[in-house]
């Protein structure tokens, strides 16, 4: 039974949790660039390049010109899909550049927290009673 115990206790500690809640959100977030990226970014960017759609652009590897990448696919050639890399390219350099937005977000708040000046803490009872004392000593001097 210890066993179980030491792992659950494992699982159990911030740094995992976090980690779990990071790798979901990042999943969550993967899936919304994806989106972006395929729904928004690339029509745009196929009306300014002339209408074209990066998603049917490939290379066939056998030498025969397919008219579209689902006619090549079901041939069963081989095929260099290098319009997917285009937009897989495109997600990576959003995706860097959120992360780049948030990371220097963090790193301004902890200069902030940083540069807050510590408040000067007063006089502990010890110092208190020594001041009283002193204070004391002058008088009857």
């Amino acid at each position: 039974m210890g066993f179980f115990s030491d792992f659950k206790a494992s699982l159990m500690k911030g740094d995992v949790l976090s980690l779990a809640t990071a790798v979901v959100i990042g999943a969550a977030f993967g899936k919304i660039v994806t989106s972006v990226v395929e729904d928004v970014i690339m029509p745009i960017i196929g009306l300014i390049t002339g209408g074209i759609d990066f998603s049917q652009k490939f290379i066939s590897l056998n030498g025969v010109s397919y008219p579209t990448l689902d006619a090549a696919k079901e041939a069963n050639a081989a095929v260099i899909t290098y319009g997917n890399l285009i937009q897989a390219i495109i997600n990576f350099v959003i995706i860097a550049f959120f992360v780049f937005v948030v990371l220097r977000a963090a790193e301004k708040a902890r200069k902030k927290e940083a540069a807050a000046p510590a408040e000067v803490p007063g006089p502990t009872t010890e110092e208190k009673l020594l001041m009283e004392i002193r204070d004391a000593i002058k008088m009857k001097m």
